[in-house]
C-alpha cells in the first residue's frame, strides 16, 4: 500500500485539539521524549492529563545519588531516573494506588545510624511498617518479596542513608529477574498505573565519559553534570560509553528492536530541555537512534534548555541544534539521509534566557523552522511554564 503524507496548517496552542485529548487521554497521541534526570518530570505530570500513551526512552547512565550505590554494589545500570519518570507518570488520582506511590516515594533518613535503617528497611520488607501495612495483597506480597530479595543480597556496609525505597525495590526487581531491567520496570508501571511507557534506551551497565577540550578525559555523568561536583572549567569535546567506571573501555551499544518500533510509532518525537550531553545527547548514543527517528515520517521538534547549563560551556544556541543533529547524523555512513532529523526548533524569545540567537540563514541550510511562542510565564519564570510546553507539542501532533 502506498505511503500518503497529509500536512495541515497548525494553530499553536489549538485548543480544540487539546480539548478533544484532554476529554479522552486514554487516546492521546504517542509523544515520545528522549531524556533523563528530572528536568522533565513537571512536563510529564501535566502531559498525563492529555495522553497517556506517551514514551519517554531514558538514560540510565546516571553516576552519583543513591544510584551510584547501588551501581557500585551490584554493577547494574542507574535505576534513579527511571523511577523518577515513572513517578511522574503514575496515576495518582484514586482510581491508581496511592499508598504505592507514597512507598515509592519514600526515601530513608540520612542521618539515622545504618543500623536502624537496616531494622525499619526489614520491617518493610516483612510488611510490618506503617508505609506497607495499608497495600493490599497480592502488590504487598510481591513488594516485599523484592524488598527482602534486595536484603539478601544487600552487602554488610551497603549505605542506606538516604536510600529511595522505590530504587531498592527496582534493584530488587532487576537482581531477581537475571538482572534485566524491562520486566521489572513492566511490573512497577502496574503497580503505581503509569500513563504512558517508560524505558531504558539501553539496559546495559555502562558508564558516560567525556573528552574535554582542554584534553581532559573524565568517566562518571556526575562529574559533567555540575551538580554533586564542580563545574567543568573546559567545554566537552567528544563523549562516549565505557564498560568501566574508572577505565576507557569505549562501547558501543545497539538501539534494541523494541524501542526501534516505539520510536517508529511515534506521532511527535521530541528532543526536551535537560542536561545537554549527560540527558539529552547521551541518550542518542546507541547505534540505530538516528535511522529510526529519520525512518519516522512525524514532526521533531527541538526545545533548547533556558539560562545556563553546565555542559555547555561557550556553547551557542546554534552550537546545541548543530551538536544534535551531528550526533543523530552520526549514525549514517554517508551523509545522505534518508528522512528528516530535526523540523521545528520551539522557544519563547522574549520571555525566555537563551545564548544567543537562530540565524535566518543557519535555519535555511539546515530546512529548520523556527516557532517563536510564549512558553515562560510568570509563576514559571525563568523556567518553561508546563501547561504552555504540552499545550505547544500537542498542537504539534
Amino acid at each position: 500500500m502506498p505511503n500518503i503524507k497529509v500536512t495541515r496548517s497548525v494553530a499553536i496552542p489549538d485548543l480544540l485539539r487539546i480539548s478533544r485529548y484532554y476529554k479522552m487521554p486514554e487516546l492521546g497521541p504517542k509523544l515520545l521524549f528522549f531524556s533523563g534526570g528530572s528536568a522533565l518530570n513537571g512536563l510529564c505530570r501535566e502531559l498525563k492529563n492529555y495522553t497517556h500513551n506517551s514514551i519517554h526512552l531514558v538514560t540510565p547512565f546516571d553516576s552519583g545519588g543513591s544510584s551510584a550505590k547501588l551501581r557500585l554494589a551490584f554493577a547494574m545500570p542507574a535505576i534513579g531516573d527511571l523511577r523518577s519518570r515513572l513517578m511522574a507518570l503514575a496515576d495518582e488520582s484514586v482510581l491508581g494506588h496511592p499508598e504505592i506511590y507514597t512507598l515509592f516515594n519514600y526515601r530513608l533518613s540520612v542521618s539515622a545510624s545504618n543500623k536502624a535503617l537496616q531494622l525499619e528497611l526489614h520491617q518493610l520488607a516483612q510488611g510490618l511498617a506503617p508505609q506497607i501495612v495499608d497495600i493490599n495483597n497480592p502488590m504487598r506480597q510481591l513488594i516485599c518479596n523484592y524488598l527482602q530479595f534486595f536484603c539478601d543480597a544487600m552487602p554488610d556496609d551497603f549505605d542506606l542513608r538516604g536510600a529511595s525505597i522505590g530504587n531498592l525495590i527496582l534493584a530488587g526487581g532487576y537482581l531477581n529477574n537475571q538482572q534485566h531491567l524491562d520486566p521489572i520496570i513492566f511490573l512497577f508501571s502496574k503497580l503505581v498505573n503509569v500513563l504512558g511507557t517508560v524505558r531504558a534506551v539501553v539496559n546495559d551497565n555502562l558508564h558516560l565519559g567525556a573528552v574535554l577540550r582542554d584534553g581532559t578525559e573524565i568517566i562518571g555523568q556526575h562529574r559533567l553534570s555540575g551538580k554533586e561536583q564542580p563545574p567543568l572549567n573546559s567545554a566537552i569535546e567528544t563523549l562516549f560509553l565505557s564498560s568501566s567506571r574508572d577505565l576507557r573501555q569505549a562501547v558501543s551499544p545497539s538501539l534494541r528492536k523494541k524501542n526501534r518500533k516505539l520510536i517508529a510509532t511515534a506521532e511527535l518525537i521530541c528532543f526536551p530541555p535537560g542536561s545537554y550531553y549527560s540527558s539529552l545527547i547521551a541518550n542518542l548514543m546507541p547505534k540505530g537512534i538516528g535511522r529510526a527517528v529519520a525512518a519516522n515520517d512525524c514532526p521533531k521538534v527541538y526545545i533548547p534548555n533556558l539560562g545556563f547549563d553546565p555542559e555547555q560551556i561557550g556553547m551557542s544556541l546554534e552550537d546545541m541544534v548543530t551538536g544534535l543533529l551531528d550526533q543523530l547524523r552520526s549514525d549514517f555512513e554517508r551523509r545522505e539521509i534518508e528522512g528528516r532529523l530535526l523540523d521545528f526548533v520551539i522557544i519563547d524569545s522574549k520571555n525566555g534566557d537563551y545564548s544567543g540567537e537562530l540565524s535566518k540563514a543557519f535555519l535555511q541550510a539546515n530546512n529548520i523552522e523556527l516557532i517563536d511562542i510564549k512558553l515562560v510565564s510568570k509563576h514559571s519564570a525563568p523556567y518553561y511554564d508546563s501547561q504552555l510546553l504540552v499545550s505547544a507539542l500537542l498542537s504539534l501532533t
